[in-house]
């Protein structure tokens, strides 16, 4: 096992630089949405196929992308869910950045993680309650961004998806989890803006980045929130 993790770690620091070139790519959103979405997301992946996978300063997404792949690594045993959780963590590095710098969660990332997180999670046996959290999970995020669309975007919602369809393979109670902590952690968030007076009530931030650590508080602590007991 210690073995396993460490290369799990390895090779989030070479996804960690991947997520960081492929974020490079993504920028505002683009004011011809056919064309120049689908231009951005290839420039994008083609500059990150042609750079080298070296760390580089302030090596944060590295750094962050190395921590969540040991977690996983640590925490995840069956094979095909864990691969499921690797892709993720490199997916959700660059989903995670781009967020950071233009609130975007942008679909070339998104919409091909869905048959890409069903074809791996498949061979597991898990996949009908992993699909069964996912399309819940989903839901109550469909339904938060009908209530108030400028607190979420779609990307959100989509986004919500994915994590419980991860979450849901390692039992409901992980979806529970990681639905609850996305929310704490971006309240913590808030309020500490809100003390230091550098946002007021209104302001709104990219969420997408607190909903992927509420995953990851899933698989460290299941069983974190009342209610919530380790998953299967």
């Amino acid at each position: 096992m210690p073995l396993v993790v460490l290369a799990a770690a390895v090779l989030g620091l070479i996804a960690g630089a991947y997520a960081r070139e492929v974020a490079a790519g993504f920028g505002a959103e683009p004011d011809d949405q056919g064309r120049s979405r689908r231009g951005e997301a290839r420039g994008a992946f083609a500059a990150a196929a042609r750079a080298v996978p070296l760390p580089r300063p302030p090596y944060m997404t590295e750094g962050v992308t190395a921590l969540a792949a040991a977690l996983v690594a640590w925490r995840v045993h069956d094979g095909w869910v864990l691969a499921a959780w690797l892709y993720a963590v490199a997916a959700g590095a660059a989903l995670a950045e781009i967020d950071r710098r233009t609130w975007r969660l942008p679909d070339a990332i998104t919409l091909p993680s869905y048959p890409i997180l069903l074809a791996l999670l498949a061979p597991s046996g898990r996949l009908l309650p992993a699909m069964a959290s996912g399309c819940a999970l989903g839901a109550v995020y469909a339904v938060l961004w009908f209530a108030r669309p400028t607190g979420l975007g779609l990307g959100d919602v989509k986004l919500a998806g994915l994590i419980g369809l991860l979450t849901g393979a390692l039992g409901v109670q992980a979806t529970v989890v990681a639905g609850m902590a996305g929310q704490v952690l971006g309240a913590l968030y808030a309020v500490g803006l809100l003390l230091a007076r550098r946002a007021t009530r209104t302001t709104e931030f990219p969420f997408g980045p607190f909903m992927l650590a509420g995953a990851l508080v899933a698989v460290a602590f299941p069983g974190a929130f009342p209610g919530a007991s380790p998953g299967g």
